[in-house]
């Protein structure tokens, strides 16, 4: 070995840079090399991927990807805020644009790429921005804040393009999304996904024109954007008529940055992208380039996983290894302003012979479609209906190809692993994008990470497989985080991390070793068996229960637990005492807490039956306190705006109305929704609304591990879409069907049948036992429909314990659930009759004083929080908030 030490020049120290630095400093090259990287930003490498967490309230600090001292160590330099400008390969050295020379033995060009702006007139003007650096996120911002912009306008509506829409949307602005192709996300969604995609975005009030071409950036006389002008993207379409805004986004896509590269002389692709072989090298074997400015394998990748992939290639190249990038899996799962959207393999299905499975619901805005090939062969030529799979020792009938996700990605995992073959695919491939079911055909069997072959890819940003996972677990890692610092798996996107952690689960099963579900690290117990010890010994504190059971002080995760087991089986106050300290902010004020900092009140509306004088009452309350006013979907009214000060106030008048608290604040049952009837509708069989009314009265305040809602429709039409709720009744001409665990929200699933023309008490009774046998044995913030789908047994289970009465308990049931309706109190009513309670609603605790910062403005003749660059509304002033 040559003594002479190396130098490795590292031109761009984004996320693929950085990692080229982090592989190489692993595997020892400082010993031999000296490296040199040059960072063109103020900052050192950041996650990129993140960018948008900075309008969720995340600093840059909080993206570093640079951990502390990195570049202190021995044969590591960095020049920040500085790039390369010159590559001189006949000299064999670089030279930055401050003027530093570093002669080279290799040069990796990880220069990335920059935003591609559409040559329209205007795009120069005062208010156009790009959406791609910490610098830019924070230009806009600024910009839309120190000008007061109203209007704001992303070209693109591509992943990136959603991404500067829910941006703008987080700054208050009016939002529109301008995209060329006819669909959202053009290039990875078909247009049923991206329909469903585009519904989401506009129930956000994000306004979208696709098929729709920017001509001009109007500007006005002060040189700043004014507005918009478009033309048709196809000779069929009409333009949209010319949009006033005060800001625009270009995001229109990603072109490779390679001015760099083409200066130098190195061969370029035609449309761009400096053009590398399977060892990432250039035309020049001394200079390599990854990430984005590289045209590998014929083609651009535009992620950041193919990128980590040429910078472990490089790596090893570098170390006198031989490893190959041969193309990556662009598979990917986002969440965009909130939906889920998926896409992965051939998800349009080009593979000759392929076809499609598809899901499609309107209601919910739900789209899936999976893509599979042919069915295999059989050995004598012949086509058969169940034919070897591509894992070995498997059978299915077609091979999954690919697919697309919008609303619901549960399943994105399995299907990706059957799409790399790393998974048998069952005869019932549509059981899987159906919407979940506990039990019957297709219910899961056989899947999960137990059916993953030992080769399959489970990290893709740092391309780990299972087998390696599995060996991490055999070497000593017992949790999640050991098996990331062992492997890297999960330190790039993060949306591996379910199934890593199952694949930890499965491994310490398999072995042997006991696998604990405890709450917290204060308590070696899980959920249920606290609640059982709480329930056994009669513990009436935490204080108590800590003592005799836990160790430390507790947690923000143990304390709102405990305190909720505590409500459940006693009927104390919530607020009294050490039990004050345990909540979670919104029952700590018996109200929700909403962005500005002010409250919302939700009175109860037993069935959503309320009366003109309730009604009259609310208005005046929410006249004289000066409160936004809007209908839930759980049939109630909802007060917005109101300070800590004032939340006694109102809940004085809503009581004397005759009202009480509807528990909108609690882990608890929210409400039970109906429709009119009998009575009223004549379609109705049954008396629904009588029947919700008594139900919400009955489990009125009851703590559970999650929120509950409920529905009783009165007839087979479901207008109170009772199988959507975690429990549900709809009446039949012979008495109540009753449906269990259903969930809407993020991932709807339709409840279960679990007892059908039963009368009225039986309904009450079995829903007594249900309730009760859930609170019992449910985790933390567990929903009914995903508590169900991991109970061993499922539907049939549960009704053996409810109905059938199998663990013979379900008499305590009962008798638990007989003691929290006499006990019950209102939690509003039980405040406002004791002064000492009153005291704890104020905004300071040593001060009368308000909160000068609630302000509000007037929209649709309503008030709602100012945003920073807005003006409060005078006459709000007085109600809502002071000058």
């Amino acid at each position: 070995m040559s003594g002479r030490r190396r130098t490795l020049v590292v031109a761009g120290n984004g996320m693929v840079g950085h990692r080229l630095l982090e592989t190489l400093v692993e595997r020892g090259a400082t010993a031999e090399w000296d490296i040199v990287t040059f960072c063109e930003e103020p900052r050192v490498a950041y996650d990129r991927v993140a960018l948008s967490s900075l309008f969720a309230g995340a600093s840059p600090e909080d993206l570093e990807l640079v951990r502390p001292g990195f570049f202190e160590q021995v044969g590591l330099s960095v020049h920040v805020g500085d790039a390369v400008t010159t590559l001189d390969r006949e000299r064999g050295c670089v030279v930055s644009q401050r003027g530093v020379r570093v002669d080279y033995d290799a040069v990796v060009l990880a220069t990335g790429s920059v935003p591609f702006v559409p040559p329209v007139p205007g795009r120069d003007a005062r208010g156009c921005f790009v959406y791609r650096t910490v610098d830019d996120l924070e230009a806009i911002r600024d910009f839309a804040t120190a000008t007061g912009c109203r209007v704001g306008a992303v070209v693109g509506g591509g992943l990136l393009g959603l991404e500067a829409a829910n941006a703008l949307k987080s700054l208050g602005l009016e939002t529109h999304v301008v995209e060329f192709a006819p669909r959202l996300m053009p290039a990875q969604i078909d247009d049923r996904g991206s329909a469903a995609l585009r519904s989401r975005v506009e129930e956000l009030g994000v306004v979208v024109h696709t098929g729709t071409a920017t001509s001009e950036i109007v500007r006005g006389s002060d040189g700043r954007v004014k507005g918009m002008r478009f033309t048709a993207a196809s000779p069929q379409g009409a333009a949209p008529e010319d949009l006033s805004v005060d800001l625009v986004v270009f995001s229109a896509g990603i072109r490779p940055r390679d001015d760099l590269a083409r200066s130098a002389g190195l061969a370029m692709g035609e449309r761009g992208g400096v053009v590398v072989d399977e060892a990432c090298r250039t035309s020049d074997p001394a200079v390599y380039a990854i990430g984005e400015c590289a045209l590998a394998v014929g083609r651009l990748w535009g992620l950041v996983a193919p990128g980590y992939q040429m910078a472990a290639v490089v790596a090893d190249r570098i170390l006198g290894g031989d490893r190959s990038f041969t193309g990556s899996d662009l598979s990917t799962k986002l969440k965009l302003m909130g939906v889920d959207v998926a896409s992965f393999g051939d998800a349009f299905g080009t593979t000759p012979g392929a076809e499609a499975i598809t899901f499609d619901d309107p209601v919910t805005k739900v789209y899936k479609r999976v893509v599979v090939g042919p069915a295999p062969a059989a050995a004598d030529g012949r086509t058969s209906g169940r034919t070897s799979g591509r894992t070995s020792g498997t059978t299915s009938v077609r091979p999954v190809l690919g697919g697309i996700l919008v609303g619901d990605a549960t399943m994105y995992d399995t299907l990706v692993q059957m799409s790399r073959g790393a998974m048998p695919t069952p005869e019932r491939l549509e059981l899987l994008i159906f919407p979940a079911r506990t039990t019957g055909e297709g219910a899961g069997a056989g899947l999960g990470v137990g059916a993953l072959a030992g080769n399959a890819l489970i990290c893709s940003c740092n391309t780990v497989t299972k087998e390696q996972i599995c060996a991490a677990v055999a070497d000593g890692c017992t949790d999640v985080a050991g098996v990331k610092a062992c492997t890297r798996a999960g330190t790039g996107c993060g949306g591996c991390i379910p199934l890593v952690s199952g694949l930890v689960r499965h491994e310490l099963l398999a072995a042997g070793v006991e696998v604990r579900n405890d709450l917290c690290e204060h308590f070696a117990f899980s959920r249920q068996e606290l609640f059982d010890i709480v329930r056994a010994q009669r513990i009436g504190s935490f204080s108590e229960l800590l003592s005799a059971h836990g160790r430390g002080r507790g947690c923000e995760i143990c304390k709102p637990a405990v305190a909720s087991m505590l409500a459940t089986l006693g009927d104390a106050y919530i607020l009294d005492g050490e039990q004050a300290s345990l909540q979670d902010t919104n029952d700590h004020f018996l109200a929700n807490l909403q962005r500005d900092g002010t409250y919302s009140v939700v009175p109860r509306v037993p069935g959503g039956e309320i009366t003109p004088d309730q009604l009259i009452a609310i208005g005046h309350v929410a006249k004289d306190f000066g409160l936004y006013t809007k209908i839930t979907g759980g049939q109630r009214i909802d007060l917005f705006g109101a300070r800590v000060d004032q939340l006694p106030h109102i809940w004085q008048r809503l009581v004397d109305a005759g009202m009480e608290s509807g528990h909108a604040y609690g882990k608890a049952l929210r409400t039970v929704k109906s429709c009119v009837g009998r009575n009223w509708c004549r379609f109705g069989v049954q008396d629904s609304t009588a029947l919700a009314i008594d139900l919400e009265l009955r489990y009125r305040g009851l703590r559970s591990p999650h929120k509950v809602k409920a529905a009783v429709s009165g007839c087979s039409r479901e207008c109170a879409e009772a199988q959507s709720k975690d429990f549900g009744v709809i009446a039949t001409e012979q008495g109540w069907n009753l449906y269990v665990c259903g969930n809407g929200g993020l991932k709807p699933q339709h409840g279960v049948l679990l007892a059908s023309d039963i009368d009225r008490e039986t309904v009450i009774r079995y829903l007594d036992r249900f309730l009760m046998f859930y609170i019992r044995t449910a985790d933390r913030l567990e929903r009914t429909a995903t508590w169900l789908n991991k109970l061993d047994g499922g539907l049939d289970y549960l009704r053996r314990v409810v109905v059938d009465d199998c663990l013979g308990l379900c008499a305590e049931f009962e008798v638990d659930m007989a003691r929290h309706v006499a006990g019950y109190r209102c939690e509003w009513k039980a405040t406002i009759e004791d002064p000492e309670r009153m005291a704890r609603f104020r905004t300071f605790v040593n001060s009368d004083r308000t909160d000068d910062n609630v302000v509000f403005v007037t929209e649709r003749g309503q008030p709602r929080p100012a945003y920073a660059h807005e003006k409060p509304d005078p006459a709000l002033l007085a109600l809502g908030g002071t000058p």
